[in-house]
């Protein structure tokens, strides 16, 4: 009778630092390892940028893009690209409207490990699983501050994205978006009641649409 062993499984702590997930896995022999995240999911205009990362040495200061300052993700963005794979899917607005927002991150994160010039063994996501994925895959909660790999997509896929909306506020300087990269504030709504949506707004999303509505209201009366 033949009995099957199977290895223990690895306790990952929180608090281990960035690299946690990445050594315990590598223990197991799965590397390279990959992580996948967005930027611009919660915004009502411009892209979803999706990013998947191969790091190839460890870098210090990595961490949550949106906890960090422009300089240092521009900083960690140069170090990044040097010594890393990857790969990266960039949604417009009209795939976004058509398609709903989760289904185009799933299918972005699918699509950006897809870029990748290597295979990983191993593919850690932020915050839900994603089916699909061509290899053992894991969803990390709040993964872009416990995970080095994905704290990595995170910053790439938020700096690529940034650049994106100041080259769109070129175009469309009325809505303010090199300073609040298409998400909801004060600004932008006064900017949507005043002059209606652009292209490049998610006309799906509430806030787009109750602006167009009184930017038409407004133009009837006038």
């Amino acid at each position: 009778m033949t009995v099957a062993f199977r290895p223990r499984p690895s306790v990952v702590r929180r608090d281990s630092g960035l690299y946690a997930y990445e050594r315990a896995l590598a223990r197991r022999g799965l590397t390279p390892i990959a992580g996948v995240d967005e930027a611009g999911r919660g915004a009502c205009a411009g892209p979803l940028v999706v990013a998947a990362v191969i790091l190839r040495r460890q870098i210090d200061g990595l961490g949550d893009s949106k906890l960090l300052s422009p300089a240092v993700r521009e900083r960690l963005y140069d170090q990044i690209v040097r010594v890393a794979h990857i790969g990266m899917v960039i949604i417009p607005p009209g795939e976004i409207d058509a398609k709903g927002l989760h289904k185009c991150n799933v299918s972005g994160m699918r699509r950006a490990v897809a870029q990748l010039p290597c295979d990983p063994e191993y593919i850690l996501t932020d915050g839900f699983p994603v089916p699909g994925l061509p290899a053992p895959s894991l969803a990390v909660w709040k993964g872009d501050q416990v995970a080095a790999c994905v704290a990595a997509a995170s910053i790439v896929a938020k700096v690529t994205r940034d650049r994106l909306m100041v080259t769109l506020d070129e175009r469309y300087p009325q809505y303010g978006f090199a300073e609040h990269k298409g998400y909801v504030t004060p600004g932008h709504r006064l900017a949507l009641e005043t002059h209606g949506p652009c292209p490049d707004h998610r006309y799906s999303f509430v806030t787009v649409a109750r602006g167009m509505g009184e930017n038409e209201m407004g133009a009837g009366v006038a």
